[in-house]
């Protein structure tokens, strides 16, 4: 098999407002079964940053029902295991049975580390990120696709120097704590007539957030993740 060309790979992805989120290589007892069912090398973590994937996904929405369930996980599944065929490489999502550590290997190959909502906070695009699937392959490419620290080493973790934690005092029901989420006393606000806003425009605690602003997603995207969120 030819060896992966990370630009390549690059490119295929950003074809759909995608990138390459870093990579683990794996070790001998951690490795999941890739394509073949052989144990995989290493994983490319595929996410993206601020709203670039909205464009893409709203034109492949247009198209589909507006009643179809879970549309941004039907769209990351069928953008990435066409890439995945292409490249030979087993696609993987965060909402796979048996449950993959999804969050362990972004905090490997970013080293990045979580806010106190429980996103991962990034360096640049501060809460503004995420991760839609992986792809699964039979060579380790951890230096192909290094980004920021990594395993090798983590970059500033923004949230350690940040003075009065307006992620944690911004919401309405004071939903996010350090000791934990209310999920469902969130869940009720968002769903009552008081959480119009939060309906629209996104959690107001994580737009209380100083860091990545430039990368913030538009309010019709942060008002589709609430609504998937709430199941509204």
């Amino acid at each position: 098999m030819a060896a992966i060309d990370p630009g390549a790979l690059a490119t295929e992805l950003a074809n759909h407002g995608l990138i390459a989120r870093g990579c683990v290589d794996f070790h001998a007892e951690e490795a999941p079964a890739g394509s073949d069912g052989r144990p995989a090398a290493c994983v490319v973590l595929v996410g993206h940053a601020g709203g670039t994937l909205w464009p893409y996904f709203s034109r492949w929405r247009a198209g589909r029902s507006a009643s179809q369930a879970d549309p941004l996980d039907a769209w990351s599944r069928e953008v990435l295991e066409a890439v995945a065929g292409r490249f030979g490489a087993r696609a993987v999502f965060p909402s796979d049975r048996p449950y993959l550590p999804f969050q362990q290997w972004a905090m490997r190959a970013e080293g990045l580390k979580p806010s106190p909502l429980g996103i991962l906070m990034h360096p640049e695009y501060g809460l503004w990120h995420a991760y839609r699937g992986a792809l699964l392959f039979y060579e380790k490419l951890a230096s192909a696709f290094a980004v920021h620290g990594g395993e090798a080493g983590a970059p500033v973790h923004l949230c350690d120097a940040c003075e009065g934690k307006p992620c944690l005092r911004a919401c309405p029901v004071a939903a996010h704590s350090i000791e934990r989420f209310d999920y469902a006393g969130c869940v009720e606000h968002v769903r009552s007539p008081q959480g119009g806003a939060c309906r629209s425009a996104g959690c107001l605690d994580r737009n209380a957030c100083p860091f990545g602003v430039e990368h913030r997603y538009s309010a019709g995207q942060q008002a589709f993740h609430m609504a998937a969120f709430a199941r509204l």
